[in-house]
């Protein structure tokens, strides 16, 4: 249990997610679903890790305040799975955003929406987990908006960046089809991982974007305005 959520257990395209629930009686048929950062990939920027899992999730204590019905969705891999069959240290790191972990989270909302009858879905997503909504969207057709905070919209500019070497297994939202669906994109302008820069100018010629520059850093700031981009997104109704 975190937060007051309830456990989710779900078994999609060959991978248990653990996920995290809170759905209010009278929240309509919009899901927010909630998409965590990469969490801890690599141990001293140099070995896989064993346990990919979040320490110190940011993404939880937004959907803490957010009234109307919302999922957090786990990744293949994560959340205590990190030695299930079919899991492999790539999944989480040059494959964390391919085809094998978007075909399991894609199933995964779909069976949740069709269990609970929601009809649209919000995606908001925070570091890999904002690449992981856009990815996502593609798929997904009851989707109506994206929200991405200090998201990694170029995984290969990203990377070049800081020198990383580039996750060739994974899919590059920067390098996509623009859906044309809303999206909201704040950048925290004290990040050093993903500096408001790197992708500002990119993001707002994409259609239907709406890109922002807010007082955070990578991990801290968020829940200060979180708040009034959950008004925005109750707008859309």
């Amino acid at each position: 249990m975190q937060f007051g959520f309830q456990a989710v257990e779900s078994v999609a395209a060959g991978f248990t997610l653990t996920s995290f629930k809170h759905l209010p009686a009278s929240g309509g048929k919009r899901l927010h679903v909630y998409l965590e950062g990469d969490g801890r990939p690599w141990e001293r920027g140099m070995f896989p890790a064993a346990d990919p899992t979040t320490h110190a999730s940011v993404i939880l204590k937004l959907m803490a305040l957010d009234p109307s019905p919302a999922f957090y969705l786990g990744r293949p891999c994560y959340n205590g799975h990190a030695g299930d069959q079919g899991c492999t240290q790539n999944l989480w790191t040059g494959a964390r955003y391919g085809e094998r972990v978007l075909r399991s989270m894609t199933q995964a909302i779909i069976d949740f929406c069709d269990e609970h009858g929601y009809r649209e879905t919000v995606l908001i997503g925070h570091s890999g987990g904002g690449t992981l909504a856009l990815l996502l969207a593609e798929r997904l057709r009851q989707t109506v908006a994206v929200v991405t905070l200090a998201g990694n919209y170029d995984i290969d500019t990203w990377a070049d960046h800081h020198g990383y070497q580039r996750l060739s297994e994974s899919l590059n939202p920067a390098t996509r089809n623009d859906t044309g669906i809303s999206e909201w994109h704040l950048l925290g302008k004290r990040d050093s991982n993903i500096p408001p820069d790197l992708f500002q100018e990119a993001l707002q010629r994409r259609r239907n974007s709406h890109v922002q520059v807010v007082d955070a850093d990578h991990s801290q700031g968020w829940q200060a305005i979180w708040p009034q981009m959950l008004q925005r997104l109750e707008q859309l109704r």
